[in-house]
C-alpha cells in the first residue's frame, strides 16, 4: 500500500513545492501554500465515471474519414445567454461561470432553471439553503415544475441523486464548496476544486448531461482555483458590472462550441436580470445640450455591435505630477494616444490630468475606440463640444495616422440605424465598401489633425 504523498500546494495558481515556502515563485503572492494531500493510503472506493466502464476502445483515424454528425442544441429562452453560449445549450457541455460575490450569477442560472418549462433540472447549493433559493424564487415571475433544489456539498452524494433523478441540465453552485470525501483537504483547497471539477465533467460527458459551475474569483478579478480547472471545462463565462450601476455584462473568455468574446447585456431589477435588446440606446446617455469631452464610438464586441459613449475631461493639475485616470479603457494605451497627440499634433497636455470614462460602466478592448478617445480629450481640452450626431470607429497608430478597423459595414448600419448623421473612419477602410447602400455620411481620414480641422475648425 503506497503511502498518502504531501505536497505544498499554492492556493492562488496551484504551483507545488515540496516544503513550505513564503512566496510563490509563480505569482507572487505570499503566505499561499498550504500542506495537501495528493495520495491516499485508502483505495478509492467505485465512483461514478472512474472505473472507465461502458468506455469504447478507440483507435487512431484519418481525419477525413472522421464522419461529423450535428449535435443539436438547446435553445435557451434568454436570448443574451443563448448568444453568448454559441446559439444554444450544447448537450454534455461543462461551463464554468465565474464574477465578483453578489453580481448576480446565482440569480442568473436559477432565472435560467425556472425559465424553462418542461425541462428537468437540478440545482445543487452548497452555500444557500433550500428556504433561501425559495425566497429568491418568489421574486421571479418564472415558474418551473421539474426544478429540484438539492443541499450538498458531498461529489458523491450529489453524483448519487443526479444518477437516480436523471435531470437535463446540472447546476452547481458553487465548485470551491464541493468536497471528495477521500481528500483529506478543505473546501475550496487546488487539490479538492481540481477533483471535483474532473468528476463532474465526467458525469456530464458519460451522460450527456450539460452541467453549470459556477466559481468565484480571486481579489485580482481571475477564477479562484487552479487554472487546469479553465482548461477542463468547456466554456467559461464571465459575469461583471459594476454594483453601482443596474447593468451587469455576461462575456464568453473560452467556447469550444463557438465564438469567444460574446457580449450579453442585463438589467438587474427587483425581479430578476432582464435581457437588454437594444444596449447601444441603453450605453449613449440622453442630453439635452451639447457638452464637451464627450464623443461616441461604434464598437464590435463579439458579433454584436455596439454605440458607447466616451467621457473625458481635462484640466490644469494642481500637482508637480499630472494625474491619469481610466474607467473602463487600457491607462497605458490612453498615455500612448496622450504622447501621440502631444509629438505629433502639437497638443500640450504633459501638464494636464485627463480622466477618461466609458459610460455605462462596461469595459472596452475594441481599438476602433481609440479616435473616439482623441476625440473627447480634445473637446475637453479645447472646451468645444462635438456634434452629437457624429460618432468615430478607427484605430490611431503612434505616427498619428487613422487606421482602419475590422467589420467596418456592421458599426456604419448601426450608427445609421440609431440616428447619427455623420461617421468618421480611416481613408484606408473604404476598399470593398458600398457608400451608396448607406445613407449617413461616412467621412474619410487620415491623420489626426485632418479629424481636429473638421471637428474644431
Amino acid at each position: 500500500m503506497a503511502k498518502p504523498k504531501k505536497l505544498y500546494l499554492c492556493q492562488n495558481c496551484g504551483n507545488q513545492s515540496s516544503n513550505w515556502i513564503g512566496r510563490c515563485p509563480s505569482c507572487g503572492e505570499w503566505n499561499t501554500f498550504v500542506e495537501e494531500i495528493i495520495e491516499l493510503e485508502a483505495p478509492k472506493h467505485k465512483r461514478f465515471g472512474s472505473t472507465g466502464e461502458g468506455k469504447k476502445n478507440t483507435k487512431p483515424k484519418q481525419v477525413h474519414n472522421i464522419t461529423l454528425s450535428e449535435t443539436p442544441r438547446r435553445v435557451m429562452p434568454d436570448p443574451e445567454l443563448n448568444r453568448v453560449l454559441g446559439g444554444g445549450l450544447v448537450p454534455g457541455s461543462l461551463i464554468l461561470l465565474g464574477g465578483e460575490p453578489g453580481i448576480g450569477k446565482s440569480t442568473l442560472l436559477l432565472q435560467m432553471a425556472l425559465q424553462l418549462t418542461g425541462v428537468k433540472i437540478l440545482y445543487v447549493s452548497g452555500e444557500e439553503s433550500d428556504q433561501q433559493i425559495k425566497m429568491r424564487a418568489e421574486r421571479l415571475p418564472y415558474a418551473n415544475p421539474d426544478c429540484y433544489i438539492l443541499n450538498a456539498t458531498s461529489v458523491a452524494h450529489i453524483l448519487q441523486e443526479a444518477e437516480e433523478l436523471v435531470p437535463d441540465i446540472v447546476i452547481i453552485d458553487s465548485i470551491q464548496t464541493l468536497q471528495n470525501q477521500l481528500l483529506d483537504s478543505a473546501p475550496g483547497s487546488v487539490t479538492q476544486v481540481r477533483e471535483c471539477a474532473a468528476e463532474m465533467m465526467r458525469f456530464a460527458k458519460e451522460t450527456n448531461t450539460p452541467t453549470f459551475l459556477i466559481g468565484h474569483i480571486n481579489k485580482e478579478g481571475a477564477l479562484a482555483g487552479p487554472k487546469v480547472l479553465e482548461h477542463m471545462v468547456d466554456t467559461v463565462l464571465q459575469f461583471e458590472g459594476d454594483h453601482n450601476h443596474i447593468y451587469r455584462l455576461l462575456r464568453n473568455i473560452k467556447n469550444r462550441f463557438g465564438s469567444t468574446n460574446e457580449l450579453g447585456i442585463y438589467e438587474m431589477a427587483g425581479s430578476g436580470l432582464r435581457p437588454v435588446e437594444n444596449p447601444s440606446e441603453v450605453l449613449i446617455s440622453q442630453k439635452d445640450s451639447a457638452l464637451s469631452g464627450s464623443a461616441i464610438s461604434a464598437t464590435i464586441e463579439g458579433v454584436r455591435p455596439l454605440l458607447i459613449e466616451v467621457q473625458a475631461l481635462v484640466g490644469t493639475s494642481a500637482y508637480p505630477t499630472a494625474q491619469r485616470s481610466s474607467t473602463g479603457y487600457d491607462l497605458r494605451r490612453m498615455g500612448m494616444l496622450l504622447a501621440v497627440l502631444e509629438k505629433r499634433c502639437g497638443f500640450r497636455l504633459a501638464t494636464k490630468d485627463v480622466f477618461l470614462n466609458i459610460a455605462g460602466g462596461i469595459k472596452v478592448n475594441d481599438p476602433a475606440i481609440d479616435l473616439a478617445v482623441v476625440c473627447a480629450v480634445l473637446s475637453s481640452s479645447e472646451d468645444i463640444p462635438i456634434d452629437q450626431a457624429d460618432c468615430f470607429a478607427a484605430e490611431v497608430g503612434l505616427s498619428g495616422e487613422i487606421r482602419p478597423v475590422t467589420r467596418l459595414e456592421s458599426r456604419i448600419a448601426e450608427a445609421q440605424k440609431l440616428g447619427f448623421k455623420r461617421i468618421f473612419v480611416s481613408g484606408y477602410n473604404l476598399k470593398g465598401i458600398e457608400q451608396s447602400n448607406f445613407s449617413i455620411q461616412i467621412v474619410s481620414v487620415k491623420r489626426i489633425d485632418e479629424v481636429f480641422t473638421l471637428l474644431f475648425a
